[in-house]
């Protein structure tokens, strides 16, 4: 007999223990960690039930507050999607979206392989209509007030034409409406200047339709913006393809890594910086804490009609905590019914647009 979700008046978020690299454990101690932070959340944890009991047993924040669903294969990662797609049912990636799907749980949280993630979310919760390639959003530090900016796609499709571009603005625009509280988000495409002549064909479409559709839409666009904007103040949210995004995250995070190593071999290169690290320690963990990618962990598949957040594979229970809590904002927002109304109403806006009688026809 399957278990029912009994948690009312709670946001319920549906939640893939298997997959990570650092296994079910960190799962748990991840939705522990949201759970002592939000008495409003409870969850529905899928994978092998008999040892996801114990973990779970073993958290005393969690008892009362987790239904399980017993699944007894899991996506590797090198599992290709279109594996995974036929022969994917049993998995407990599969069963997450299931409950999204089945409107048991209001988001989906999932450590595993992405592009199976990406192909199962298609295929269980299918696209919002009007959307031609769904996309992963992320969040990345700046200088703007909120810390962060909005960039999309980072690797749900590498292609994107200049109507996908439109789309991602629009997504764009309601995620970081309903996620950062920004009541008009700045737009801002990605390109290799600023110029409006510079850029791909593509782009310079995208371009003239997103600014045609600014006002409307409730955002303001700033026009073409460079990869140095990306954590800079110009622009909330960053519009790009999913092969340039990807390569500007990967990029960023070695970046990061590199930084951090440099600073530690910096402090231990003599007796004197190491006491300085010591004098520094609180100015330290305060830019380590800024700049933790595990506290802004969770890209967001824009496009479907369902949340589900994609956790980095290697999260660990801080990681998986963040993830967790994106799915339970967003939910708590209505975000996902407020962005199929906002593609639907953009759609029948495009529809008018390309039926209106041209000016040299009039």
């Amino acid at each position: 007999m399957t278990e029912q979700p009994s948690q009312a008046g709670r946001i319920t978020i549906s939640v893939d223990a298997m997959g990570g690299d650092s296994g079910p454990a960190a799962v748990v101690a991840g939705i522990a960690k949201s759970a002592d932070k939000n008495p409003d959340i409870a969850f529905i944890l899928h994978g092998p039930e008999a040892p996801l009991r114990k973990l779970v047993a073993k958290r005393r924040v969690l008892n009362g507050r987790v239904v399980f669903r017993d699944c007894t294969d899991v996506v590797t990662m090198e599992d290709k999607p279109s594996q995974v797609v036929r022969n994917g049912k049993q998995t407990s990636m599969w069963s997450t979206l299931d409950s999204v799907r089945q409107g048991e749980a209001h988001g989906a949280v999932s450590c595993g392989n992405t592009g199976a993630l990406m192909a199962l979310s298609m295929i269980r919760l299918r696209k919002l209509p009007g959307v031609n390639r769904p996309a992963i959003a992320i969040l990345w530090p700046s200088r703007n007030p909120q810390g962060f900016n909005v960039m999309l796609d980072v690797g749900a499709d590498v292609r994107a034409d200049a109507k996908d571009l439109l789309q991602y603005a629009l997504m764009g625009a309601s995620y970081a409406r309903n996620g950062m509280a920004l009541e008009r988000p700045r737009i801002g495409l990605l390109n290799v200047g600023t110029e409006e002549h510079k850029g791909r064909a593509e782009l310079k479409e995208a371009h003239a339709m997103i600014s045609e559709f600014a006002e409307q839409a409730s955002f303001d666009f700033v026009g073409f913006v460079e990869g140095s904007d990306i954590p800079g103040d110009k622009a909330d949210v960053i519009v790009t393809d999913g092969f340039t995004g990807n390569v500007a995250i990967k990029t960023g995070e070695g970046t990061a890594s590199l930084i951090g190593d440099l600073l530690r071999q910096a402090f231990k290169y003599s007796p004197l910086s190491r006491l300085a690290s010591v004098l520094a320690i609180t100015s330290l963990n305060r830019l380590k804490k800024r700049i933790d990618p595990r506290r802004v962990n969770g890209g967001v598949f824009l496009g479907l009609n369902g949340t589900v957040v994609k956790s980095h594979g290697g999260a660990d229970a801080t990681g998986v905590s963040a993830a967790v809590k994106l799915a339970f904002t967003l939910a708590q927002s209505g975000f996902s019914e407020k962005l199929a109304a906002r593609v639907a109403s953009t759609v029948e806006l495009a529809q008018d647009a390309a039926h209106a009688p041209s000016k040299a026809g009039e």
